[in-house]
């Protein structure tokens, strides 16, 4: 998939799906079960390195899940995170956007807004394609209490949403939003031409992401509220991942109180 297929499914009111995936086993049963974009997150500090938080995740982490992951993608659009501290300033930031793309990435995915503004115009002008991410930001998070959904009050949503408008102008191909409130991804979703992908946003961005170990019920801890285990109605990791597909296509996941 190119990234500028997303942009048909937004013009045509249909959902984008997304899973992580951290290596080629779970890769090839998300790809073959026909999900639109698979993002090799560092959120595999926590899952797969059992860390507390992102931050531990390195270059060579994610370039060595990136080549893995993208060997057994034939039909999903294969975004990398930029692991903390990879994008501290424009020329780092290329020179390892590149390492990713060159291991098998179409994408890659800084969090941030404004204060990234030099990186992403660097990013673009070398034809690199961004993927934006506001709201939560998990390598701001140090501990487990600095999990809070974002833009509550007025101040916090209009930075998100001056944000978002900006991430747009920069050439943001694609933006996540993660652990906002539903009316406030509502706005962005309606007000930017590119896709909004939704983690703990609302239903009514164009398309969804979960962690794919969280979607099966194997990730250790409490879950947030915005998670569903969709191993629990279904016999296998496949057709879980299907049920996962088919629910948000139809717009059934998430629900009202896996909103916030």
């Amino acid at each position: 998939m190119k990234h500028s297929e997303l942009n048909i499914f937004k013009d045509n009111n249909q959902k984008i799906t997304c899973l992580t995936a951290y290596d080629a086993s779970m890769a090839k049963l998300i790809d073959d079960a026909g999900v639109d974009i698979i993002l090799i997150g560092d959120s595999l500090g926590m899952v797969i390195q059992g860390d507390e938080n992102t931050r531990s995740v390195s270059m060579i982490d994610m370039l060595y899940h990136t080549k893995i992951v993208a060997k057994a993608c034939n039909q999903s659009l294969v975004i990398a995170d930029m692991p903390f501290h990879s994008y501290d300033n424009a020329v780092t930031a290329v020179t390892n956007a590149k390492e990713l793309i060159s291991n098998g990435a179409d994408m890659v995915k800084i969090e941030g807004g404004i204060e990234n503004t030099d990186v992403i115009k660097a990013l673009v002008s070398n034809n690199i394609n961004v993927c934006g991410h506001l709201g939560l930001q998990p390598q701001l998070v140090v501990d487990s209490s600095d999990y809070k959904v974002q833009g509550r009050d007025e101040d916090s949503s209009k930075i998100i949403q001056d944000n978002a408008t900006l991430l747009e102008s920069l050439g943001v191909s694609i933006l996540v939003l993660e652990c906002i409130p539903s009316n406030l991804a509502k706005l962005i979703t309606n007000k930017l031409k590119i896709p909004t992908i939704g983690i703990g946003a609302g239903k009514n961005c164009d398309g969804q992401v979960l962690v794919s170990y969280d979607m099966l019920g194997i990730t250790l801890g409490k879950q947030p509220r915005f998670v569903r285990n969709f191993l629990n109605s279904e016999s296998s990791i496949s057709s879980a991942i299907k049920a996962f597909v088919l629910e948000v296509k139809e717009g059934s996941f998430p629900n009202k109180n896996e909103s916030y």
